[in-house]
């Protein structure tokens, strides 16, 4: 009987990745390990440029999630320029980013999670996908993502010139304002929106939570992680995807911290682990206690449950009623189930839909007041926003002309990487069971990490452009009979 399992490449998420299981004599889980393979050092290849280039070079990290990169990076040069955008321009930069959110959020749970709930996690592969998703609800929703995804991606595309690697983003504002016959058909989308947001969560409902044994699913123990939890709140600790302060509550929701996200380092750590190229992040004042949950933890989730974990509410009526209904369908707040961060996106899509009416009808939006020109240099600049996979922070150093010296990205994929580790090894302990171990018990252990819809290519990088590598060489009983080392 195998004694090592290896799922790699592990299937849809953005990235390179595999998981490590390894098998007691009994056929049963005694460790398992998620590994991220890849190293880019993209802060590395940012040392030395202008930061006003930052905008334009950070959305290309990742084409899955490049508005969070390019926003975060604006908001660091408002920072390090000393200025505020104006109204108008705020206005411009909170529609393009409700758009992202919701065809970011859509392209998860419809192409990366809605398999393995509409179709089956057990289904055979060849059908675990969007067209046997498409296959079991039909064309007419397909055919409804497609289009809410398009007309998103068609507000992105005017705002900062294309959707897939924007380029909008200019210290103080935005490069280019709105008209009102733009205004016509962005009431349009927001509208179409808010209808698709409650179909989506329509959708959910009578798929998931309907279905007993799926619901049980959510709710078992397999997929529940106590941990601490991280997001942006506004003044009033409703959540906020655009700005506000950094909130953290603890595995029973009581308020940790409340923070400025200019202040980060001095309530988030980070940490290298050598089996892995992304850095583990922690709560500092308490300090590194490993991969552990519950009692004595310093881990923490970001992300859409976090954000609705830590936030007093949501900001928009449709949105909130979803909200309570989740949190009473969970048995109350904090909720630490791993796949209801599938639910939480969709509560936030409506929240965007519903900003997205609000912006839409503001008078300021057409103003033509969208560039604050009153730049003071300052040579420090962070910017914080929450991206779909949760909190994204940009920190950038400079000379006295404005040149790069030093660059720290910090992802939402780092802040989760040590409870996804934590969260694959649960889950294969409770369905990865020997000594025949089928498709469909590795993909339990998959369906872990993709409630967190990891961004890979974001979160691989490291400050001087490399890690220390280490290799262990094991014998056919998973023993360490040599290892490799890079100093």
């Amino acid at each position: 009987m195998a004694k090592r399992i290896t799922v790699n490449p592990i299937t849809r998420l953005e990235g390179h990745g595999k998981i490590e299981i390894f098998l007691d004599d009994k056929g049963d889980v005694k460790d398992a390990y998620w590994q991220v393979v890849e190293l880019r050092g993209f802060e590395r290849f940012c040392i030395g440029r202008p930061a006003e280039e930052m905008p334009r070079i950070t959305p290309n990290i990742c084409g899955v999630c490049p508005s969070p990169h390019n926003m975060a990076a604006t908001k660091a040069l408002d920072d390090l320029y000393s200025v505020e955008p104006t109204p108008a321009a705020k206005l411009v930069r909170q529609l393009h980013y409700d758009a992202f959110m919701m065809e970011d959020h859509y392209i998860h749970f419809f192409f990366l999670s809605a398999p393995d709930f509409v179709v089956g996690p057990a289904a055979d592969p060849a059908e675990r996908n969007i067209i046997g998703v498409i296959k079991k609800v039909g064309l007419d929703v397909g055919g409804k993502v497609i289009e809410v995804r398009k007309r998103c991606r068609d507000i992105i595309k005017l705002i900062a010139s294309k959707p897939a690697h924007p380029e909008g983003g200019l210290p103080g504002g935005v490069p280019r304002g709105i008209t009102e016959d733009e205004r016509k058909w962005i009431k349009e989308t927001a509208d179409f929106s808010v209808e698709f947001a409650q179909f989506a969560l329509k959708l959910f409902e009578d798929v998931v939570l309907s279905n007993k044994k799926y619901l049980d699913l959510v709710l078992s123990d397999a997929y529940n992680l106590k941990t601490y939890y991280m997001g942006l709140v506004d003044d009033d600790k409703k959540s906020n995807l655009y700005e506000g302060k950094l909130r953290v509550v603890d595995p029973d929701g009581n308020e940790f911290a409340l923070f400025d996200p200019k202040d980060y380092v001095e309530h988030i750590g980070e940490w290298v682990e050598p089996w892995t190229y992304v850095r583990l992040t922690h709560l500092r004042k308490i300090g590194w206690s490993g991969l552990i949950e519950g009692e004595g933890t310093s881990l923490y989730r970001v992300g859409p449950l976090a954000r609705l974990n830590v936030a007093e509410g949501m900001a928009t009526p449709l949105a909130q009623k979803e909200f309570e209904k989740m949190y009473d369908t969970l048995g109350g707040k904090p909720a630490h189930h791993t796949l209801a961060f599938h639910w939480a996106r969709l509560i936030e899509s409506l929240q965007a839909a519903e900003d997205m009416q609000r912006i839409a009808n503001d008078p300021l939006l057409t103003s033509k007041d969208i560039r604050n020109m009153d730049l003071k240099l300052k040579r420090v600049g962070i910017g914080c926003v929450e991206a779909a996979r949760g909190t994204l922070i940009h920190h950038y150093e400079t000379d006295d002309k404005g040149i790069l010296t030093r660059a720290n990205l910090i992802v939402a994929t780092q802040h989760n990487a040590a409870p996804i580790c934590m969260s694959v090894k649960k889950a294969a302990t409770e369905f990865v069971k020997g000594p025949k171990v089928k498709e469909g018990m590795l993909n339990m252990a998959e369906i872990a990490f993709r409630a967190y819809d990891p961004c890979l290519a974001c979160a691989t990088h490291a400050l001087p452009g490399e890690m220390p590598l280490i290799v262990d060489i094991r014998d056919e009983k998973g023993d360490i009979i040599r290892t490799l080392r890079r100093p």
